[in-house]
């Protein structure tokens, strides 16, 4: 296959960076080389040497320099494993603790535990201060990557602090005020600490009023806090107000770009496999591992449906142009359905929905169904009386009689779909079931069946019953 131009460039930074690890050029020429090179071109040109190779670099270039590389690799957590526990202890010691917590949660467990007592006290103590956070809480986002000042100090002492600590954190752009005893007093900007005079006291510029999170709080509520603030990074503290770490904006959008694709793919009926990238280099025993229960539970469903299709064959055989808008009836019903699903995913976000919001949200709904059904019907009315009389030879009675059929079958399957993908999320929220996972694949069966009854039905009251068409 022919490489684009992105991809030849790819090829070409790697090869060169290969041929430069295998070069045998000693550690400070190497390092002054791969100065011109971005980490991330460092790591994909590193996967594809040898263990031993990549082991050898990892002992010639020291901790410090792999930390860095280490997070832009593909595989992180296995190219730990690869090391002995005493490097790969030495590596986590120079990383922030909320990419060493990532990358750590990709290594076999019994690699972890050997790891452990190689690290320095306070990464462990990091460590396992993030890893005691729930999934769904701000400490589970927590970084360490902060700059921290006593409040006592002086504004030279300060930049002092500031020079000694920016070594290990590159988070300088706002300086977080403790006490002796960790407790969090304020914030003070960079530029305000560097046009401040050397003898002034902290307490001057500090700003004391500066917005915080608790680390047990929602992640959600930090959104919030971080949109209204607009500010980089907000402090996290603990239950005794003592400084645990920052809530970033980039965590937060990468949080939302991973919680967006989780969504996306309940709904859609993939389950989370071992690997959650889905994408053409995807094994197809592992695709089918995702996509193969919701299958099979749908298999059954729809055999359901054709049955309960069968039982309007007699319809069908009197009347068999009805055939023809069949689909037009299952799609318009399975849309609308989507949609009310879709927007009462999105309302379940919010934790604090009432009974009342929900009564309010399901008629709000049926009335888009209702109004929706409605419009389309009355549009697709003229159009289909006109097809059938003119394309399939029929008399205008006829004709006008089956297209008036179709659309008011378009206003209760709509209808009814709007209902059902607005209550269905809303009753697997209440008996505690994800409403995404169960209600994605459900939902377009259900809409299926309301379809071909609303159909089928109306057309056996109207056409048969009172036209007396057959």
């Amino acid at each position: 296959m022919r490489m684009n131009y992105r991809e030849l460039i790819d090829r070409k930074i790697a090869d060169s960076l290969i041929s430069l690890f295998r070069s045998g050029l000693d550690a400070g020429a190497l390092m002054d080389r791969l100065k011109d090179f971005h980490e991330h071109d460092i790591a994909q040109a590193l996967e594809e040497l040898t263990t031993a190779e990549r082991r050898q670099l990892c002992d010639k270039l020291g901790a410090q320099w792999m930390a860095e590389i280490f997070p832009y690799y593909d595989e992180p957590g296995q190219l730990l494993a690869e090391l002995s526990p005493k490097m790969a202890a030495a590596v986590t010691d120079c990383m922030d603790s909320d990419e060493a917590a990532w990358i750590l949660d990709e290594t076999p467990e019994e690699f972890r535990a050997q790891l452990v007592g190689y690290l320095k006290a306070d990464t462990a103590a990091d460590l396992k201060l993030l890893s005691s956070y729930g999934d769904d809480e701000i400490g589970s986002l927590m970084s360490t990557n902060y700059i921290s000042i006593l409040r006592s100090l002086s504004v030279k002492e300060a930049m002092k602090e500031l020079i000694r600590q920016s070594k290990e954190n590159d988070n300088i752009s706002t300086l977080y005020v403790v006490d002796e005893e960790g407790v969090f007093c304020g914030a003070i900007d960079l530029k305000d600490l560097i046009l401040a005079r050397e003898g002034t006291s902290l307490s001057e510029c500090t700003i004391t009023s500066y917005p915080f999170v608790r680390d047990h709080d929602p992640i959600e509520e930090a959104m919030d806090w971080t949109l209204d603030y607009e500010e980089d990074s907000l402090p996290v503290l603990d239950q005794d107000g003592k400084l645990a770490g920052v809530i970033t904006s980039q965590d937060m959008v990468d949080y939302l770009e991973n919680a967006s694709k989780e969504v996306y793919n309940k709904l859609a009926g993939i389950s989370e496999g071992d690997d959650d990238d889905e994408d053409i280099h995807e094994p197809l025993t592992v695709s089918l591992k995702k996509r193969m229960p919701w299958l099979i539970v749908l298999l059954f469903l729809g055999m359901f449906v054709s049955s309960v299709v069968g039982m309007f064959e007699g319809i069908v055989a009197k009347i068999a142009i009805l055939v023809c808008f069949q689909s037009l009836i299952l799609d318009m019903a399975g849309n609308v359905g989507t949609q009310s699903l879709a927007v009462t995913i999105r309302v379940l976000m919010d934790d604090g929905v009432t009974f009342s919001q929900c009564v309010t949200l399901i008629w709000k709904e049926v009335k888009v169904g209702i109004a929706g059904g409605a419009l389309l019907g009355a549009a697709s009315v003229p159009v289909i009386g006109l097809y059938i009389c003119l394309l399939k030879d029929m008399t205008p009675f006829y004709a006008f009689s089956v297209a008036g059929c179709v659309g008011l079958a378009l206003v209760i399957a709509m209808t009814i779909s709007s209902f059902a993908g607005t209550v269905i999320p809303l009753f697997f929220h209440k008996i505690k079931v994800d409403p995404a996972v169960a209600s994605g694949p459900l939902i377009t069966t259900v809409n299926d069946l309301v379809a071909v009854i609303a159909y089928y039905g109306t057309a056996w009251l109207m056409l048969i019953r009172v036209f007396r068409l057959a």
